[in-house]
Parts: C-alpha cells; structure tokens; sequence
C-alpha cells in the first residue's frame, strides 16, 4: 500500500510540475512575442520618421540619421534572429514536453525578451534625438500642399483664359505651345516629394504658378490688345489720309517760294513733294503688313510695323510742316524784318543786363559770346540791307535764330549755379 501511494503520487507531482514549467515558458513565449511586435511597430515608425527627414532634409545630419538607423537595424536584426530561433527551438504546445526542455525555453526567451527590450530602449533613443529633424521636415512639408495647389490653380487658370481667348477666335499658338511645356513638369510634381524631394518639388511647384501666371496674363491681355493694335492701324490709316492731303500744299507752297525768293531760301526742300509720296506708300504698305500680322495674331511683327509706319510719319509730316513755315516765315520778314531784328535785340538786351547784374564788369564767358552774338547780328542786318532786290531771307532768319540761342545759352549759363 505504500509503493502504491508513493507511486501514485509521484505520478502526479511529476506531471503537474512539468505542465507548470510549459506553462511558465508559454507565458515567456508570449511576452517575448508582444514585445517582438513593439519593436517592429517602434522600428516602422523609426522609418517613416527617417522617410520624412530625407524627404525634406538632404543635409550632413539626414545623412548621419540614416547611416545610425541602418546600424541600429543590424542590431535588431540580430536579435531578431535570436528570438526567432528561441521560438522555433521548442513546441511548447506538445504536452509530452519535459520540465527540462519547457525550462531550457523560457529561460531563452526570456533572454530574448531582455535583447528586444534593450533595442527597443536604444530605438526609442534614437527617435527621441530624431525629433527636431522631423519637426523641421514636418515644417518644410506643410509648404509643400499650398504649393502645389497654388500651381495647379494657376495651371486651370492658363488653360481657362486660353479656352476663352480661343473661343473669341484668337488662336494664341505661342501660350498652347508654352502652356503644353507644363505637361512633364505637372508630372513630375504629381509624383510627389517621395521621389523627388520637398525643394525640389518646392521649386518646382513654385515655378510652375509663376509660368502658368504669365501665360494667363498674356491670354487675358490678348483681346485687348487685338483690339489696341485694330485701334492703331485705324488711327494711323487716318493720319496717312491726312498727310496725302497735306502734301497737295507742298507744291504750290514751293512754287511761291520759288517764285518770290531766291534758290538758297528753298533749295533745301525739294524732295519734299516725293518724299512725301513716298512716306504715304511707305506707311500705307506696313499698315497692310500690320494688319496681316495682327490676323495672323504675330503681335510682335504688327507692333513693329506700327512703330515703323509713326517714324515715318512723323517725319514726312515735320517735313510738310517744314514747307509751309518756311512760306510764312518768309512771308512775314519781308514784309517786316525789323520785327525779327527787334526780337533778337531784345533777347541779347535781357541777357546782356542778366550777366551785369550785381557786377562792375561782366564775367569774360558771358561777356565773351553776347559781344560775338551782338556782332553776329550786325552782319546779318548788313547783308540783308546790302542784298538788294533779292535778300537771302533764310540765311537772315537763320542767323538771327542763332544768336537768339546764343543768348539764351548765356542765361541758362549764368542761372544755373543760382
């Protein structure tokens, strides 16, 4: 009776004993295992974070982070691979296993647990030191939406005032063609700063609205200023017109002057009569060319052409103006030349009492050319009262006008330190 009872009992000792040490390990197995799946949520999160960074950041300490995180890893992976074959060493869900093996693997695991635990420490060390480069990636991140979304904006806003600049029937080939060079570009940007970098994208977004921008303006522009060059053509058609009226009196004007004054009063002018004609065809010529150039919206060729058909305007009408003023200027001193003569005096008058004011003696550089324009004028009376019945009343004019600015230069001369 008494093997029996001690057979029995320690039967039952023994087995209770072996499945309290599975047990044991089983519990070792599962806290090794949850801090396992810690680790590679903390690791993950480790590398999102590094992700951020090089995102943003393309700096000497990015590249250290990195470099640490990739040791960091090895080490991981090590005890990794020290957990892993804890784990795989024993099946603790066989009931046949001994005290001493359950034993032996929770005693490996629980090492394993310590390993994972001290990456763990270390892991949430470097994340902590992580922490004011992500904050300034994060920073340089949240730039990055607005940007983009500006530069998309503004990429519809260029394609909507294209549409309606066609719709009025404007081509504007020229803002297509750029607007299409975007294309790659709103690509690439589209692909984000995981590929390419929050700078670049940056720079990239930026420039794009900037693009886009001018393209939208210049579109916006293009009715206007259709319509300002149909303006200007219009205006310059009637300044042509004008001008073809005008040269009629260039003829008879040259006529008289030819008739009633000598050849050195009107030798010089003319041309004038042709080259009037010729500015009327001139002009008349690139106004079809701006037109042309404005139907063919090549805006540049039709300003061009505008800007040539106003200098030779202005030319052949100051060249008319220059006919009949010379006429009447003619006109008026033969009838009348002490007029002319008095007003030169006066100005030499009021520049000779400018030059003694608060003075004994003039100044010799006022004196000096007011003398010579005094003279000037003396000689130019002389010759015209020595002429006879043919006076060269030009060169008299001519003269005087001369010593007026003679006069005038000596005033501005003794003004302007006043």
């Amino acid at each position: 009776m008494v093997r029996v009872a001690g057979g029995g009992g320690g039967r039952g000792g023994w087995w209770r004993r072996g499945e309290g040490a599975r047990a044991e390990a089983v519990a070792a197995r599962d806290a090794a295992q949850q801090t396992f799946y810690e680790l590679d949520s903390a690791q993950r999160d480790a590398q999102l974070a590094l992700e951020t960074i090089r995102s943003a950041e393309d700096s000497a300490a990015a590249g250290r982070a990195q470099a640490d995180f990739q040791a960091l890893t090895g080490r991981i992976n090590e005890v990794t691979v020290g957990y892993l074959s804890a784990l795989d060493a024993y099946d603790l869900e066989d009931p046949e296993l001994d005290s001493s093996a359950a034993g032996r693997a929770r005693r490996q695991l629980d090492q394993a647990k310590r390993d994972l635990e001290a990456q763990r420490s270390e892991l949430d060390s470097f994340v902590q030191r992580l922490q004011p480069l992500v904050q300034h990636a994060e920073s340089q991140l949240i730039r990055v939406t607005p940007a983009v979304e500006k530069a998309r904006q503004a990429l519809l806003a260029a394609t909507t005032a294209l549409e309606q600049v066609r719709a009025a029937g404007l081509k504007a080939d020229d803002l297509a063609a750029r607007l299409a060079e975007l294309g790659p570009e709103l690509t690439r940007m589209n692909e984000g700063v995981a590929r390419h970098g929050v700078q670049a994208t940056l720079q990239r977004a930026e420039e794009m609205a900037r693009r886009a921008g001018v393209v939208r303006d210049q579109a916006e522009q293009l009715p206007q200023r259709a319509k300002e060059i149909d303006r200007r053509v219009a205006s310059l058609r009637t300044r042509v017109q004008a001008l073809e009226t005008r040269g009629g009196t260039v003829e008879p004007a040259l006529s008289e002057l030819r008739r009633r004054f000598s050849v050195s009063c009107w030798q010089d002018l003319q041309r004038v009569p042709a080259q009037t004609a010729e500015a009327v065809a001139t002009a008349s010529r690139k106004l079809d060319e701006a037109a042309r150039a404005r139907d063919e919206q090549r805006w540049a060729d039709a300003t061009g052409a505008i800007g040539t058909v106003r200098a030779v305007l202005e030319t052949a009408e100051g060249s008319v103006t220059a006919v009949n003023d010379r006429l009447r200027q003619l006109n008026e001193v033969s009838h009348d030349p002490h007029k002319e003569i008095e007003r030169t005096r006066f100005a030499l008058r009021d520049a000779q009492r400018l030059a003694m004011t608060g003075r004994q003696t003039p100044d010799p550089r006022h004196a000096a050319p007011l003398d010579a324009a005094v003279a000037r004028l003396d000689r130019a009376v002389a010759a015209l009262e020595e002429a006879g019945r043919h006076p060269d009343y030009w060169h008299f004019l001519t003269e005087l006008a001369a010593v007026r600015e003679t006069a005038a230069g000596v005033v501005a001369m003794i003004r302007g330190p006043r």
